[in-house]
């Protein structure tokens, strides 16, 4: 079986790899802004859901454009936000958003939101889906002005959901995490397990696999 992980992010790959999977990695293109705009005052699940499971079908509209054989393959979508104060939040992009972004972050708490989208294709066609969301309180520390300005000077907080990583640099400014740890980091292994297995994929038989198998 072919397994597809639709994103771009190191920490997820790096985070299946170490659990026993090495997927082909099919960056999407779905337009995340468009999305968005498309939906009238969403949940946040609601919204990390949808975004996965665009990014998700993205790639398996491609797979299956240029699968001649109908191989069996399984494609992972992901979205990760982070509510704070009452807003979603995604990717900062610059280091002015970073910075709003962890004062008000500092000293407290906030919700890790992750959604997942699973594509089966057979013979061709999607023959199953299944999504489904994980939400993660995240405890934050209150880092001091030059930890703070260290932080965003790295580059780092700027390309990642909340401003912040759980396995990187970001680490040292958290306190805690109230929930699953894999989905802070990018990718719920529980979740995944489980809509694999709605899927018809056991998550032992992908251990071991690679891209060239």
């Amino acid at each position: 079986m072919r397994f597809v992980l639709a994103s771009a992010s190191p920490a997820r790959l790096a985070m299946l790899r170490a659990a026993g999977v090495d997927p082909d990695v099919v960056v999407s293109g779905v337009d995340e802004a468009a999305i968005i705009a498309s939906l009238s005052d969403p949940a946040p699940a609601e919204l990390v859901r949808t975004l996965a499971a665009a990014k998700a079908d993205d790639v398996a509209a491609g797979v299956l454009d240029g699968d001649a054989r109908g191989e069996d393959t399984v494609i992972v979508g992901c979205d990760s936000m982070l509510s704070i104060g009452g807003e979603v939040v995604g990717k900062p992009g610059t280091p002015e958003v970073a910075r709003t972004r962890w004062k008000a972050m500092s000293g407290g708490s906030g919700e890790l939101l992750t959604g997942h989208a699973v594509v089966r294709l057979r013979d061709g066609v999607v023959a199953a889906r299944a999504e489904g969301t994980r939400a993660t309180t995240v405890r934050f520390a209150a880092p001091e002005p030059q930890e703070l300005d260290a932080y965003i000077a790295t580059g780092e907080p700027l390309a990642v959901a909340g401003a912040f990583t759980l396995d990187g640099l970001g680490g040292w400014f958290v306190e805690g995490v109230d929930g699953d740890p894999s989905s802070v980091i990018g990718i719920s292994l529980p979740l995944t397990r489980g809509l694999l297995a709605e899927v018809g994929v056991g998550v032992v038989s992908l251990w071991g696999a690679r891209p060239d198998a």
